[in-house]
């Protein structure tokens, strides 16, 4: 089976979401954070760009990622702004079991949507929601996939810092509209002076949700007092399909 986030694509990704750009996620998750004084988990922390900037806040933020890949660079990226993370370690969403109870945690950018399988979703959501303290919150981003035709193929280009170039041809090969999920197949190739180094497959699966979808299944899991925001401006709630959807909910365990 194909994975995802090797080497290849984590480097390509810390090439593409930088440790200091902002899709204007950085600042309201700053933002949405200033109140806590306890420990923040961030599942799915790739190579750092949320969590570095809270850390340089003081934050305490504890980070996981299932791809050792994407924690070497982050590990790296740490080291070169000068902060050190309490915890940064190897798991996945649905398994990971800690033993301390979290005032926040936090999905940016869709990650979760990377559990594909709904079965999947919901066993994460619950170990979240079993993870925060009573009077926690769990903040994390969706999108809506509005580009589903089969075989279609897009191409991108990287110049690495190391004078490389990597391509990036993908494609979406399969559409599950009944459990609302995608697998594309990525191929990323590395090139030096014309020349083909280096190469790698990837299955990348996406799963979907309706907003209305995603807030009853939180609501069903336990979680409280749910506001739903459109592209980072608290509170909005979304009017186009192509904005970046936050759920904030709270948990309330009695």
């Amino acid at each position: 089976m194909l994975g995802y986030y090797n080497k290849i694509s984590s480097e390509v990704y810390d090439i593409d979401k930088y440790i200091g750009l902002s899709f204007g996620d950085v600042e309201f998750y700053s933002d949405r954070l200033t109140t806590c004084k306890g420990n923040i988990l961030e599942p799915g922390v790739g190579t750092g760009r949320i969590l570095i900037p809270l850390l340089e806040k003081g934050v305490h933020v504890d980070g996981f990622d299932v791809s050792e890949e994407m924690l070497k660079i982050c590990r790296t990226n740490c080291e070169k702004r000068g902060v050190v993370p309490k915890k940064l370690f190897k798991g996945n969403m649905e398994s990971v079991s800690l033993d301390t109870q979290y005032e926040a945690i936090i999905v940016p950018t869709g990650t979760f949507l990377l559990l594909h399988r709904r079965e999947d979703s919901i066993k994460a959501l619950k170990n979240f929601y079993n993870h925060l303290a009573n009077g926690g919150r769990l903040i994390l981003d969706i999108f809506l996939q509005t580009d589903l035709a089969i075989d279609k193929v897009s191409t991108k280009t990287w110049e690495s810092t190391n004078d490389y170039i990597i391509t990036l041809e993908s494609k979406v090969v399969e559409v599950d509209y009944i459990n609302q999920y995608s697998i594309s197949h990525h191929r990323y190739e590395k090139w030096s002076n014309g020349e083909l180094i280096q190469t790698e497959l990837e299955r990348f699966p996406l799963r979907w949700y309706g907003i209305e979808e995603f807030k009853m299944l939180l609501e069903q899991i336990g979680f409280k007092d749910i506001i739903i925001s459109a592209d980072y401006k608290y509170g909005e709630y979304p009017t186009k399909s192509s904005q970046i959807i936050t759920f904030e909910a709270v948990v309330d365990k009695g």
